[in-house]
């Protein structure tokens, strides 16, 4: 009997411990995706300000990586930043202006009230692929499945190469 329980006893905490690993590992990517977000928006931002030109844009994103390689380590090249940018530009065109509003209202009350930010629940590794999806409707629906299937990125990549969106479509 106490073997028994000493069995159920230890799958019981393993199960809590693997829940909790998978927790962590789920708050860090979503945490890093919206940091990138926060960033690309940051360099856009910059970019805007008014007499922006493309060798000054290069400029100020090879000393950025400079900077933040040096501060923070690997991950921030130019490539990167590149990529954190454009993820911004993405993903922000299909939020309105409705929630931009609503966030900066949010901001200026002090209001911590993040649901009105897009929901970023898969990896920073599925957004990079999905990135290069031009066509937003088809973009949308392998991010859909992704999250609602749990696919890994490995999956994702198996699924649009099969060309799920237009078998999809087809039934």
């Amino acid at each position: 009997m106490s073997k028994e329980l000493n069995i159920k006893l230890f799958e019981n905490i393993r199960i809590l411990l693997a829940d909790a690993r998978k927790s962590i590992y789920r708050n860090i990517n979503q945490t890093m995706v919206y940091t990138y977000f926060e960033i690309g928006r940051m360099i856009v931002e910059d970019e805007q300000k008014g007499e922006y030109r493309a060798e000054y844009g290069k400029k100020v994103l090879i000393e950025l990586s400079e900077r933040l390689t040096k501060e923070f380590g690997r991950g921030f090249s130019v490539d990167n930043l590149e990529l954190i940018k454009k993820f911004y530009i993405v993903y922000s065109a299909q939020i309105s202006e409705t929630v931009f509003r609503k966030l900066q209202y949010a901001e200026k009350q002090n209001i911590a009230d993040t649901k009105q930010i897009p929901n970023f629940r898969l990896s920073w590794s599925h957004y990079l692929k999905l990135m290069r999806i031009d066509d937003v409707t088809e973009r949308q629906f392998y991010e859909i499945e992704s999250i609602n299937n749990n696919w890994s990125l490995r999956e994702l990549q198996r699924q649009y190469d099969a060309k799920q969106f237009y078998q999809a479509g087809k039934n």
